[in-house]
C-alpha cells in the first residue's frame, strides 16, 4: 500500500468522533514514528478461517474494540443475509487474555444490535466448550476470543457454525466479503447491555452449558475404574482457562492425587512465570517440574490459555521426566483408545481416525493395525472437523480419533474442536491404564515403537516480520514451486504435493494427478527413504514453518534409533534452510 494512503488511514482514525480518548492518544504516541504508523495501518487484520489474530492496540491491522466490532458486524450481515439463522443466535466465550472480556462484550453487543441474539459465558472458558455450547445451544455461529498460546501481546477472534466447527474456508470468504463492505466506523451498530438485555437480545450462557459439557467428556472414558491406581498427577494450566474444567473432571473420574502448580493456577493475560504459554516450549514446564520432583509425580500435564492445547510429561523408569511430543501424545491416545475399543468389542468395522499431513505416520500403521480408517487433512484442526460432519453426513465411517502434531486431540464427536479438557483426562486414564501393568507411559511408548517402527519428527518456525516478512515469505514459497528440489542429502525426491495447485507429482514418472484436499498455501515433499519434509507460511503468525519426519525400521536400541533419526533430520533440515534462506 502507498505510504499516502496508509498516512490517510491513520489521519481518518485520529479524526474520527467516534474513536476513545484512550486510543485516541495511542496513535498520536506514534505520530513521528513512521515505521510504526505503517505496520498499524498497511492492511487490515486478515480474516482468514481461522478469524483475526494480531497485536493489541490501536489501528486497521491490530487487535482492538474496533476492529472486533467491525469483524462482528460483517458476521451479523452475513448471519442477516441466511434464511431463519439469526433467530438461533450466537454463543460467545473467552479466555484469559487482556481485552477478552471486553472483545467478548464488543461482540455482543454488536449482534444485539443488529437483532442477533447473544449467549455470553460470564468467565473464561475452554475453547473446546465454545465448540460444544454452539451445537448444545442450537445457535448459528459462535465466537471465541483467543489467540492460543501467541505471545501476551496477541489476541483473536475465532469464528464457528452451528456444526461446532470453525467455518470453513468457503464461508469465511463469505463473511469476509461482508467484513470487506465496511470502510467507516459509523456502519458498525452497537447497543448499550441493558438494552440488549430489555430486548431479549443478550443471555448469560448458565451453569447448565458447562454441566452437560462436563457430561460429554466424561463419557469418553474406556475404563473408568482406571482412576484407583496410585498416579500422582502434576498439571499447570499456565494462566489459562483450564484449571477449573481439568480439576473438576480429573476430581469427577476420581483421581485424588492431582497437585496444581499455585503460581499458575490464576487467570493472567500477562503470563508473569513463562516467557512463552505454550505447552509445546519444554521451558513452560518448569514450574510444574519442579513441583513433580517434589511429589514424586508420575505424570505432567500443561494446557495452554484457552485448552485446547496439552502438552504432557512423563517419568521414566530412572526417575527423568520425558516429554512427549504431540505425536506421541497422539499415538499413545490411537493405539489406547483402538485396542480397548476393541478389547470391550465396541470397535466399529468402519472406525476411523483423523490426523493431519504434517502429523506422524505411525498414525496409519497404528489405524492399519486394528483394521481402522486413517485419513489425512490439511493443517488445522477445523479440518478434523469438517471430516466428522462428512461421517456424521454420509455415514462411511464412525470417528473415533483425531490428532494434530501441534499437541491438539479430540476423541469423540460431542464438540468439533480439539479438547485438551477431554485429551487431560484420556492421558491419564491411559497412563493408569499402563500402570497398573507396572509401566509408564514412557515404557508403553517404547512399545510402540518396538511395534510400528521408530517414528520422529520435528517442526522449526522461522520468524519473519513486518511487511518484509510477508514479501520475503512469499518469495520463498514462489522460489520453492519454480524451482523444487530433486534431492535433499543425496536422496530423490519421489513425490511433490502442492496443495495451492491442488496437484500431486510423482517425480520418477513425472505424472501428475489432483490432490483431494482443499486448497492451501502448502508444499509437501516424500523421498526415496520415506523421508518427508513440509514447508507451510502460519496462518496466525509471522512465521514459516518447516516440518520434517523420518522413520528408522531396524534398530538395536532406541538411543541407536534415535541417533539415525536425528542424522537424517538435522540433514534434511540444514540443507533445506540453506535453500530458502
Amino acid at each position: 500500500m502507498h505510504n499516502k494512503a496508509i498516512t490517510a488511514g491513520y489521519d481518518r482514525w485520529l479524526a474520527n468522533p467516534n474513536i476513545d480518548e484512550a486510543t485516541r492518544r495511542e496513535l498520536q504516541s506514534i505520530a513521528t514514528d513512521e515505521a510504526e504508523i505503517k505496520d498499524r495501518f498497511h492492511t487490515h487484520l486478515t480474516f482468514g478461517t481461522g478469524g483475526l489474530r494480531g497485536i493489541i492496540g490501536a489501528g486497521t491491522n491490530r487487535m482492538n474494540i474496533y476492529t472486533v466490532r467491525r469483524a462482528t458486524q460483517g458476521l451479523a450481515a452475513y448471519i442477516l443475509s441466511l434464511d431463519g439463522t439469526a433467530a438461533k443466535g450466537v454463543a460467545i466465550a473467552y479466555d484469559c487474555r487482556r481485552m477478552s472480556a471486553e472483545f467478548c462484550e464488543e461482540a455482543a453487543l454488536t449482534l444485539s444490535a443488529n437483532g442477533i441474539r447473544a449467549y455470553v459465558f460470564d468467565s473464561l472458558r475452554p475453547t473446546p466448550l465454545l465448540s460444544f455450547a454452539v451445537r448444545h445451544l442450537g445457535c448459528t455461529a459462535g465466537i471465541v476470543i483467543t489467540a492460543s498460546h501467541n505471545p501476551p501481546e496477541y489476541n483473536g477472534y475465532k469464528v464457528y457454525w452451528d456444526d461446532g466447527g470453525q467455518v470453513p474456508p468457503a464461508r469465511a470468504e463469505m463473511i469476509l466479503a461482508e467484513i470487506n463492505k465496511i470502510d467507516d466506523f459509523s456502519q458498525v451498530k452497537s447497543i448499550s447491555k441493558s438494552d440488549a438485555e430489555k430486548a431479549g437480545l443478550y443471555h448469560t450462557a448458565g451453569p447448565e452449558v458447562d454441566e452437560a459439557y462436563m457430561q460429554a467428556v466424561l463419557s469418553q472414558r474406556l475404563n473408568p475404574g482406571m482412576a484407583d491406581a496410585p498416579l500422582k498427577i502434576v498439571f499447570t494450566p499456565l494462566h489459562g482457562a483450564g484449571n477449573i474444567p481439568i480439576s473438576t473432571v480429573l476430581s469427577s473420574a476420581g483421581y485424588k492425587d492431582v497437585y496444581v502448580v499455585k503460581e499458575q493456577a490464576g487467570p493472567d493475560g500477562n503470563f508473569p512465570t513463562v516467557d512463552y504459554p505454550n505447552p509445546e516450549d519444554h521451558a513452560a514446564f518448569a514450574l510444574a517440574e519442579k513441583l513433580a520432583a517434589k511429589v514424586q509425580g508420575d505424570l505432567i500435564i500443561c494446557t495452554d490459555p484457552d485448552a485446547d492445547r496439552l502438552g504432557v510429561a512423563v517419568r521414566d523408569s530412572g526417575g527423568i521426566y520425558r516429554y512427549l511430543s504431540g505425536n506421541m501424545t497422539g499415538a499413545l491416545l490411537a493405539e489406547y483408545l483402538l485396542s480397548q475399543k476393541q478389547a470391550h468389542g465396541t470397535l466399529p468395522a468402519n472406525a476411523a481416525i483423523v490426523t493431519t499431513i504434517v502429523s506422524t505416520n505411525m498414525a496409519q500403521s497404528i489405524a492399519g493395525f486394528y483394521n481402522a480408517a486413517c485419513f489425512e487433512v490439511l493443517t488445522g484442526f477445523k479440518y478434523i472437523g469438517e471430516k466428522i460432519k462428512e461421517f456424521e453426513t454420509n455415514g462411511t465411517h464412525t470417528y473415533i480419533f483425531g490428532f494434530e502434531e501441534s499437541y491438539g486431540y479430540l476423541a469423540g464427536d460431542y464438540t468439533r474442536d480439539k479438547d485438551a479438557v477431554a485429551a487431560a483426562l484420556l492421558i491419564c486414564e491411559t497412563a493408569a491404564f499402563y500402570q497398573k501393568q507396572n509401566m509408564s507411559l514412557w515404557d508403553a511408548m517404547l512399545v510402540l515403537f518396538k511395534k510400528y517402527g521408530y517414528f520422529k519428527e520435528t517442526l522449526e518456525s522461522v520468524t519473519l516480520k513486518g511487511i518484509k516478512g510477508l514479501a520475503q515469505i512469499r518469495h520463498i514459497m514462489d522460489n520453492m514451486r519454480a524451482n523444487p528440489p530433486q534431492e535433499i542429502n543425496g536422496i530423490p525426491v519421489t513425490e511433490r504435493r502442492d496443495y495451492n495447485a491442488r496437484t500431486i507429482v510423482d517425480c520418477m514418472t513425472g505424472t501428475a494427478k489432483a490432490a483431494a484436499l482443499p486448497q492451501s498455501d502448502v508444499l509437501y515433499y516424500t523421498l526415496a527413504d520415506g523421508s518427508w519434509f513440509c514447508i507451510r507460511p502460519s496462518g496466525t503468525e509471522p512465521k514459516i514453518k518447516l516440518y520434517f519426519g523420518t522413520s528408522v525400521s531396524t534398530w538395536d536400541n532406541i538411543s541407536q534409533a534415535n541417533a539415525q533419526a536425528e542424522q537424517k533430520l538435522s540433514a534434511m533440515s540444514r540443507l533445506l534452510k540453506e535453500r530458502i534462506l
